[in-house]
């Protein structure tokens, strides 16, 4: 069986014009769209946006003097603005392509607002498969995931620190850090409380995998991943869409995505489940990839690290066989490797 479906042409087109219209709004407002609603019940009228931020929470945040036409007619162009990207990413749920949760959605809403990807900020793991899917034009099953993997390739191109903990507090949510283990290892990773709930991590280039590593513009500790290095070089910006946002990321090259995913499934000792996500993770988007520019899938795997092709090698042949008949053009490029 065929590893995706293309979406039609036309439902491209659509996602193409929502990340177009989208790159070019700037900051997002959070939450839903809100409405406006006028105050004076200290004797000066003001005008507020009335939002829930995240779910079950409604805020009322300042917009402007009664009075104040030109702000009140940019927040109203704002709130029409996200409504109708709301109404786009519902239309393209429906359609079959990979929207994120409100929760994931207001965390990447702060992080996109504080300029944290455009400074160099990395959106990796299962999050970004789903994004890579929408972006090359894929239908595929894809795990939910409880997890935000941010990386950090290199230090980050901010103009003052952005402490991780604070500026995810910032969203409303209630995010505590998760105790190192042992107690004595810095803290890598923040949750919301319960046993089933969001978790966000920070991931670095090392070669002790889970190594604590101290990241400065962050005011904070990463996990250190094998070749992470690879994995995150050159970056490319691409959309997430998420709750009701589309919302502008950066993400790993598709390509040195797949070969990265194929490798770590060669390390998932006692995790067979794991395992099989990351190697169908890779070869869904090896497949799409290899369909329509397979030189890229070559390329990549002649850039990465010859220890991590080694790794990689054994399990070649049995990839091989589950592709030929329905991906010939991945089956070929992995028999390079060999």
């Amino acid at each position: 069986m065929p590893l995706y479906r293309p979406h039609e042409l036309a439902f491209r087109t659509q996602y193409a014009e929502l990340k177009e219209r989208t790159f070019a709004a700037g900051p997002l407002l959070a939450g839903t769209p809100g409405s406006l609603v006028l105050r004076s019940g200290t004797g000066y009228p003001n005008w507020y946006r009335v939002s829930y931020p995240v779910p079950g929470k409604v805020k009322e945040e300042w917009v402007c003097k009664d009075g104040d036409d030109e702000s009140l007619t940019a927040m109203r162009e704002r709130i029409a603005f996200h409504e109708w990207v709301a109404q786009q990413v519902s239309l393209l749920r429906k359609l079959g392509f990979q929207v994120a949760d409100k929760v994931t959605s207001r965390v990447l809403v702060e992080l996109h607002n504080q300029q944290a990807f455009d400074a160099g900020l990395v959106l990796v793991g299962t999050l970004a498969y789903t994004a890579w899917l929408n972006e090359l034009g894929g239908i595929a099953v894809a795990t939910r995931t409880q997890d935000i993997d941010l990386a950090r390739g290199k230090p980050l191109k901010l103009a003052a620190p952005l402490p991780f903990l604070p500026t995810l507090q910032a969203t409303g949510l209630a995010f505590t850090a998760v105790p190192g283990l042992p107690s004595s290892e810095p803290t890598t990773s923040v949750k919301l409380p319960g046993t089933q709930s969001l978790r966000v991590d920070v991931l670095v280039p090392g070669k002790k995998i889970g190594a604590p590593v101290k990241v400065p513009e962050l005011e904070w500790h990463a996990q250190a991943v094998p070749y992470y290095d690879y994995l995150l070089d050159d970056p490319e910006p691409a959309a997430m869409l998420a709750g009701g946002h589309c919302i502008r990321v950066r993400l790993p090259q598709a390509a040195r995505f797949v070969w990265h995913k194929l490798y770590a499934s060669t390390q998932r000792s006692g995790f067979p489940e794991k395992a099989a996500k990351d190697r169908q993770q890779a070869l869904v988007l090896g497949a799409m990839i290899a369909d329509s520019e397979s030189h890229l899938l070559l390329e990549a795997m002649q850039a990465a690290p010859a220890s991590m092709r080694k790794a990689i090698r054994p399990t070649i042949s049995s990839l091989v066989t589950s592709t030929q008949q329905a991906h010939p053009e991945l089956a070929d490029v992995l028999r390079e490797m060999c």
